[in-house]
């Protein structure tokens, strides 16, 4: 059974994630061989004051680095 793990900033739509785990599970089963029953999919969301990037949290640096 695979799972798949997907690591992301909050702020994603519910929306997104339902494409998101379609075309995924989609082409899980087209690669292994398996059927969409044995797919999961486990979103990590983090907030921006969990996530830095060069030494700077993505909160602190102004940067867009999400949605």
């Amino acid at each position: 059974m695979p799972i798949i793990q997907v690591n992301l900033l909050q702020g994603r739509t519910t929306e997104a994630k339902r494409e998101f785990v379609n075309g995924v599970t989609q082409l899980t089963c087209s690669c292994f061989g398996v059927n969409a029953e044995q797919v999961r999919v486990i979103f990590n969301e983090m907030s921006r004051e969990n996530y830095a990037i060069a030494g700077t949290l993505v909160a602190d640096s102004g940067k867009n680095s999400g949605p």
